[in-house]
């Protein structure tokens, strides 16, 4: 039986093959203002994106889900987000591995 050897970190992403990057407009009430956002998300389609983005609000500005007026669903490419966890999920597809760069033999 051969086993292998512990591995430090990750080398596949949790996120699965289907998913795809979304941008999500629309506005909320926030205290006595309507407030426009933009945000980035990963999701499998449109209605995830929706859940996702209706979650997060509900939980850091606690905004009931029908208060939440969405103005457009479209999807994205990631390589257009500026969105960490966008980045983060497509991080594979969307750069390339980092060169090592020889060092320099002069000194300033």
């Amino acid at each position: 039986m051969v086993l292998s050897p512990p591995v430090a970190f990750k080398t596949t992403t949790q996120v699965g093959g289907s998913m795809k990057a979304y941008r999500v407009v629309g506005k909320f009430p926030n205290g006595k203002i309507i407030q426009s956002f933009t945000q980035d998300v990963v999701a499998n389609d449109e209605d995830e994106a929706r859940h996702r983005v209706e979650s997060s609000f509900g939980s850091r500005h606690r905004v009931t889900r029908r208060a939440i007026n969405i103005a457009s669903i479209e999807q994205i490419d990631p390589a257009t987000s500026n969105e960490a966890r966008v980045i983060s999920a497509f991080r594979e597809r969307a750069t390339p591995a980092p060169v090592a760069t020889s060092p320099s033999t002069e000194e300033e």
